[in-house]
């Protein structure tokens, strides 16, 4: 069967499950290739006309809206011990580098960090779990989740479709070119993010051990200057010849 003819045999709604289950899965914060499925998927709608483009992007925003949500109760409920546990399971996406990571980013763009995590692997992973760690206000998050979503689903298919349609006869002869270019920007996002987050956890580690290093200091100052104060009150104590 030539694959073109094996490509139409895929039920549309299978295509729109597989992309709104993923896309779901990663938000909640397991690490799955959600962005990679989804080009996937858009660049499948703008070659097979079964598979409808409105519906693959709106299964798309549901998966990412529900999964975030989800995500944020799941980290509300479990606070930073989740943190860990995922961390002691899953060492290379939950680590204390990628930690560290997501956190500064929390603390830089607050409420906007769930919206442009959408558009960063590491950080859609982390965003809706981190945002209920940190208790960040559900309406603060709703909102920043709703249009992250909206915006990076949607216009992701969107975009990814049009350039398919309008690629048409060179996508059909080399599609699997388009689906390469796709797992090769997925690769370098995640290795780009991953060299960001060791540079993150590095520079966290080195201001932990400043801190430590600073109240080993105070500490020792002030044992001085007990010691200075109870050297005169020891003179003073002892009787004249």
């Amino acid at each position: 069967m030539h694959v073109e003819e094996w490509l139409e045999t895929i039920p549309a709604v299978s295509v729109y499950l597989l992309v709104g289950v993923v896309i779901g899965l990663e938000s909640l914060g397991i690490p799955l290739p959600g962005e990679i499925v989804l080009v996937s998927s858009a660049l499948l709608a703008s070659q097979q006309g079964h598979i409808d483009p409105y519906i693959l992007g709106a299964c798309a925003t549901a998966g990412a809206i529900i999964g975030d949500s989800i995500g944020y109760a799941i980290g509300r409920k479990g606070g930073r011990p989740l943190l860990a546990w995922a961390g002691a399971k899953f060492p290379k996406h939950f680590g204390e580098s990628q930690v560290a990571l997501a956190e500064r980013s929390f603390e830089k763009w607050g409420m906007w960090a769930v919206f442009f995590g959408r558009f960063i692997a590491l950080l859609r992973i982390f965003a809706g779990p981190l945002a209920g760690v940190l208790r960040m206000p559900y309406w603060k998050f709703l909102i920043a989740n709703v249009l992250g979503g909206i915006v990076w689903a949607g216009g992701t298919t969107a975009v990814i479709y049009t350039l398919g349609v309008v690629a048409e006869a060179w996508l059909k002869r080399f599609s699997w070119l388009g689906l390469l270019l796709a797992v090769l920007l997925g690769v370098a996002s995640m290795l780009i993010v991953k060299n960001r987050a060791k540079k993150a956890g590095e520079q966290a580690e080195s201001e932990k051990k400043a801190e430590g290093e600073k109240k080993t200091e105070s500490g020792e100052t002030a044992t001085a200057a007990d010691q200075a104060q109870a050297e005169p009150v020891s003179a003073a104590a002892t009787p004249a010849d």
